[in-house]
C-alpha cells in the first residue's frame, strides 16, 4: 500500500499527500478521509485536492493528533464511491469557439470530427476543484486525446473555454491566462457567487459534453 506522506502546509494547515499517477480509486479515498477529517476536532476545512487532502485546523486542535489521525484514516483503505449528480455541458467545437481544435488533431492523428467524437462520448469524474473557483480537474478522458499544452500561453482565455491540457481536459470557469489547447466552448456558468451552492461541480460528480454544433 502506498503510504500518505504528512507535513506542516502552514502554521494551522497539514497536507497529506500520496505520489502519483492519479487515478479515481486515489481520489476516492481522498474524499473519504475528507469526510472524516472534517468532523475531527479543531479541524475547520479539508480541501481534495490532486492526490491529496489539506486540513485546515483551528487553535484549539491538536496538530500531532491529526497527523496520526490522517495516516490511519488513509491506511484504512475507506473510499467513498463517485455518487455525486449528473452534469451535462453543451458545447461548441470549433471555429471562433475552439481555435486549437485541428492542432489536436494534428498531434493526434485524429480527424477533427473523431476528436469531437470521443471527447464528446467520453464519461468524466470531478476529481477535486482548484485553480480558479470553479474549475473542475476531470479525470477519465481517452488517452488518444492527450495533447500538451501551447508553447505559448494565451494572456486571456475567454470564460467556458473547453480545453485539454496534457492527460486533462477542462472549462475555464472564468476570463484568464492559460495555455490548455482551445477545442470548444460552453454557455454553461460553471461559478455564480451569488448561487448556492457557487460551483456547478463538486467532487465526485460527473461530466458528459453535449455537442450543440462543430464548426470548420
Amino acid at each position: 500500500m502506498t503510504p500518505c506522506s504528512v507535513h506542516r502546509l502552514a502554521e494551522r494547515a497539514l497536507l497529506c499527500s500520496v505520489p502519483p499517477p492519479a487515478s479515481l480509486d486515489v481520489q476516492r479515498r481522498i474524499w473519504a478521509m475528507a469526510q472524516r477529517a472534517a468532523e475531527w476536532r479543531g479541524v475547520v476545512d479539508a480541501v481534495p485536492g490532486m492526490n491529496n487532502l489539506t486540513v485546515v485546523f483551528g487553535p484549539d486542535a491538536d496538530p500531532e493528533a491529526l497527523e496520526r489521525n490522517l495516516k490511519l484514516a488513509w491506511a484504512s483503505g475507506e473510499a467513498r464511491a463517485a455518487t455525486g449528480k449528473l452534469v451535462e455541458i453543451p458545447v461548441r467545437y470549433g471555429g471562433e469557439y475552439g481555435p486549437d481544435l485541428a492542432e489536436v488533431a494534428a498531434h493526434t492523428g485524429l480527424s477533427v470530427q473523431e476528436v469531437v467524437r470521443r471527447h464528446s462520448e467520453g464519461e468524466y469524474v470531478v476529481y477535486f476543484l482548484g485553480f480558479q473557483p470553479g474549475f473542475a480537474y476531470l479525470g477519465g478522458m481517452s488517452p488518444s486525446l492527450a495533447t500538451p499544452r501551447r508553447r505559448e500561453p494565451r494572456l486571456s482565455v475567454p470564460a467556458g473555454s473547453v480545453g485539454i491540457g496534457g492527460e486533462q481536459t477542462g472549462i475555464y470557469p472564468a476570463a484568464a491566462p492559460g495555455g490548455w489547447q482551445l477545442i470548444g466552448h460552453t454557455a454553461s456558468e460553471l461559478f455564480l457567487a451569488d448561487r448556492d451552492p457557487p460551483s456547478l461541480f463538486a467532487p465526485g460528480d460527473t461530466v458528459r459534453f453535449v455537442v450543440e454544433e462543430v464548426l470548420p
